[in-house]
Order: C-alpha cells, then sequence, then structure tokens
C-alpha cells in the first residue's frame, strides 16, 4: 500500500517543502538544518534526553561544556609555558642535543626566538603568564594547565579534526556530537550543540570540525552567526510573505509532519530524515526561545562592559562569549566559540611576525575568557559547568623566516576550568625549549577522555556500533588525567 495514496499526487514531500518555505520559518529552518545537517537536537516533553540518559556511568561533576577553540595553533612559549632557555640563547643556532634532527613543516628552521613579550608569575599558584593575557592572569587559580599536549600532526586541518573528533580525517563524530548523543539536552526550545564561529568565518575543516558523523544527524552541532542581524536564517518568514499566518503555518506544519512520520516509518534506518522532523518541530519552539536567549540587551550595563562589548576589539569575542553563558544558562549542553577563521592570518597561526600578530587576537579575546569565568563563577555555575582551551598545536622555538613561528604538534598547552576540575595546578612539562614535550604529555584522547568523565561518562563505554566496530570518540586511547581532578 503507497502511505501517500490518501495525498494527492501535487503534494509531494519536495514540493510541499517549498511552498511551505517560509511559514514563521519553520519549514525554511528544518530546510536549512534538517537537510543540511546542521541541527543539534533530540526532542522530549520537557527536555531531550540522551542515549544515556538517567543512566550515566558513574556520578557526573559536570552537567555541560563550554568549549574555547583557538584557531590556528596557539604559540605556548609565548602565552603560558615560560623558557628562560630561550632567553638567554636568543639567536643562536636551535641544537636541542643528542644528535636530534631538527625540521620544520613549512619552512626552514630558524635560530632561536625568544618570546617578545614579558613574562610573569600570578596568583598563589605562582603560575607564569605572558603580558599578553593580562585578565586571564588573574584567574590561574581557577584553571588547570595541560603544560605537555601534544598533536599526532603538524598539518591544521588533521590537526583540527584530531582535537575536535580524535581522528585525522573527516567522517568522525566530534565532541559535541558525542556529548550530545549520550547526554541530550536540559532544554527542548533550543539546540543540544551550539557553535558560534568567529565572526570572520569558518575555521579549517568547515563545518567538519561540528561534524555528527555516523551518530544520528540530529547531534550535528547548530551553527549561530552571531554577527548577523538574524543569527539563524530564515526563522521567521519574510515580512512580504503577508499570507502567512499562525494559524496557515500550524496546518502545514501538521500535514508535513505526518508525511514525515509515514515516511519514517518505512525508512526507519535513515537518520536524516529523522533529523529533519526534529528540526521542524525545534524550529516551532526556537521562534519563541531564539530571539530572547540572543537578546543581550536585557544584561546589565556592568556585564556588557565585563565582557568587552563597549570596545571594538573585544565585542565580537565577548559577545560570543556571553552568548555561550546565556546558552548553557538555558539549558544548552555544549557550546563552542572559535577565534579565529581558517586562512594564513587572522587567527593564532604566526608564520610572519610573532610580535605583530599574536598580540592583536589576544587583545580580542583575553578580556572575554576572563569575564567569562567571572561571570561563571559569580552566577555559581563554574562549579558544574566546564570550560576548555584548546587548540590544534603549537609553535617551535626557533624562528620562521625573522620573526614567525611554525607549526609544532610536539608540544603545546592547553586548560580546564569549572566542574570537577582542580583548580590552580599545572600537569606535564615540555623540554627547556617548549620544543616537545618532556613529562607527562597528554594527548586530544587523553583530554577527551577526561572530558567525558567529568560528565559522568566513561570513555570506553560509550559506543556506537558502524560498520561492525563498536567506535568510540578516543578509539582505542586514551588516559583520564586524574592529576587535575578535584
Amino acid at each position: 500500500m503507497n502511505p501517500y495514496s490518501a495525498f494527492p499526487p501535487a503534494a509531494s514531500r519536495r514540493e510541499f517543502l517549498w511552498r511551505l518555505g517560509g511559514g514563521l520559518g519553520g519549514a525554511a529552518l528544518a530546510q536549512m538544518l534538517g537537510m543540511d545537517r546542521l541541527i543539534g537536537a533530540d526532542t522530549a516533553v520537557h527536555a531531550r534526553p540522551g542515549m544515556l540518559s538517567g543512566g550515566l556511568h558513574h556520578p557526573a561533576r559536570a552537567k555541560r561544556v563550554i568549549q574555547l577553540f583557538m584557531n590556528g595553533g596557539a604559540s605556548q612559549m609565548d602565552l603560558f609555558d615560560h623558557k628562560p632557555a630561550l632567553f638567554r640563547r636568543a639567536g643562536e643556532k636551535f641544537d636541542p642535543g643528542h644528535d636530534e634532527h631538527v625540521e620544520a613543516p613549512t619552512s626552514e628552521p630558524g635560530k632561536i626566538l625568544k618570546p617578545p613579550f614579558e613574562f610573569r608569575r600570578y596568583g598563589q599558584s605562582g603560575r607564569w603568564v605572558s603580558s599578553l593575557m593580562p585578565h586571564l592572569a588573574g584567574h590561574v587559580d581557577d584553571i588547570a594547565f595541560l603544560m605537555a599536549m601534544q598533536s599526532r600532526t603538524n598539518v591544521h586541518g588533521p590537526g583540527s579534526y584530531l582535537m575536535n573528533t580524535g581522528f585525522l580525517l573527516p567522517g568522525f563524530p566530534c565532541l559535541g556530537a558525542w556529548v550530545g548523543y549520550a547526554l541530550g539536552s536540559e532544554c527542548d526550545n533550543l539546540p543540544t550543540f551550539v557553535v558560534l564561529p568567529d565572526v570572520k568565518g569558518l575555521p579549517y575543516n568547515q563545518k567538519g570540525n561540528f561534524s555528527a558523523g555516523f551518530l544520528p544527524v540530529s547531534h550535528q552541532g547548530t551553527v549561530i552567526q552571531t554577527a548577523s542581524p538574524t543569527p539563524i536564517a530564515d526563522l521567521r518568514p519574510p515580512v512580504s510573505a503577508k499570507y502567512i499566518t499562525p494559524d496557515a503555518d500550524r496546518a502545514g506544519l501538521d500535514l508535513l509532519g505526518r508525511l514525515n512520520r509515514r515516511h519514517l516509518a518505512a525508512n526507519d534506518a535513515d537518520t536524516r530524515l529523522e533529523g529533519r522532523i526534529q528540526a521542524y518541530e525545534l524550529a516551532a519552539k526556537m521562534q519563541l526561545s531564539a530571539p530572547e536567549a540572543f537578546a543581550l540587551d536585557g544584561e546589565s550595563e556592568a556585564t556588557r562592559k565585563l565582557y568587552g562589548l563597549d570596545e571594538k576589539v573585544t565585542e565580537d569575542f565577548g559577545r560570543r562569549c556571553l552568548l555561550a553563558r546565556r546558552m548553557v544558562e538555558r539549558g544548552v549542553r555544549f557550546v563552542q566559540v572559535w577565534s579565529g577563521a581558517g586562512g594564513p592570518t587572522g587567527n593564532w597561526d604566526n608564520h610572519a611576525d610573532i610580535a605583530k600578530e599574536l598580540p592583536p587576537i589576544c587583545a580580542a579575546t583575553d578580556r572575554p575568557i576572563a569575564a567569562l569565568l567571572r561571570d561563571l563563577k559569580a552566577r555559581g555555575m563554574l562549579d558544574d559547568t566546564l570550560v576548555l582551551w584548546t587548540t590544534e598545536f603549537g609553535r617551535m622555538p626557533f624562528s620562521q623566516g625573522s620573526e614567525g613561528r611554525d607549526h609544532n604538534g610536539g608540544t603545546f598547552v592547553g586548560w580546564m576550568a569549572g566542574g570537577g576540575v582542580k583548580p590552580g595546578v599545572a600537569h606535564g612539562e615540555s623540554d627547556e625549549w617548549a620544543w616537545k614535550t618532556a613529562r607527562d604529555a597528554v594527548t586530544n584522547y587523553d583530554l577527551h577522555a577526561t572530558v567525558l568523565h567529568l560528565l559522568g561518562l566513561d570513555h570506553t563505554r560509550l559506543t556506537f556500533r558502524h560498520n561492525g566496530s563498536d567506535r568510540r570518540l578516543t578509539d582505542v586511547h586514551g588516559e583520564v588525567v586524574r592529576q587535575v581532578l578535584a
């Protein structure tokens, strides 16, 4: 029996999508987010439970995550990894000894390049921080630094995939998708996983960093363009579409819902349709919830000033950090905030001149990140909100050209703060040059295992059957970094 026999041939699903394309944004948004695989939400009456909802592997210390991603490879020795040897031996040939071969991925190794910025110790923990991060320096006693992270690659695309998905190649689910799959959302009117890209554009790998991979497509990150007058396109109908009324919109969506669900019953193995159905349902709810969530005019003048919304250099990143706080406050499970777009400039990929390229992007992010930590703490949210500061790899201790630094997967710095993290500690150490790890290296697998652990998830047990294998975020690797757990 044809499940569509009760409807005239003209009312095909494809044609109906086109005809309903502006109805209070519901169909258009579903077209965009569902068919383009950008939505991240499961639906339920009061929240969208995940696969493990109500059955965590162990008690969770954190409920939600804000990940701050420094796109391009943030320079560890110019920010957090103070190395006196670089100052003492600046201008000399780089020779780590032991006949070790020295090479750089995109250039010839130059002379030892000292950081052109002053370092000082801060807090009771006495952490070294560069003068480029004066606001964040005031929060070192809230942070656990991972001083000896390492990557398997020196290339941006694979490095970004590795840090986001645990694999060097595309096609695998990212951390946010895994978290949404396992835990779902704490609300039913906003996405589970939200991505706030840099106003200058998407990062390396574009939307591949936010992919659901082989997980159900509903766990894909929802991209919000915060600099646009309409952060989510087509959420509402065009002003010219006077014929679209709430009643007409509701009737059309109800009919489309019946068509979709009949089709889903006959094709239940295709998660794209289920994701599209959920997109319609979420879109209708977001028409009410999203405007309030994105409206910052309700924030106090003190809060806006705290995040730097009154200054051009910090306005963009500050707005997105404030939105991240508002998102998790309203039940979004995972928010990713990006600093820097893909490309040779305007990010953390400082090949040409570290003294000129690094200060502007630090100035854009330092104050808003410090504000986020302070704001979460003041609201009592830092106790169960995990904040991550990540990048795909670090930089070399020797010069590229005259004043730049090349890519370095041998060692770099990341940090964690908030839910379940031991404050004011540092784990691991790089060698005297910040060239390679020397002690207690931490991989992306270890970071992911630790994040999942803090969320109540055992990374070895969070699996998804795909092509005959039980796939997991950490592949066959990863150990929880217990030294940074409170």
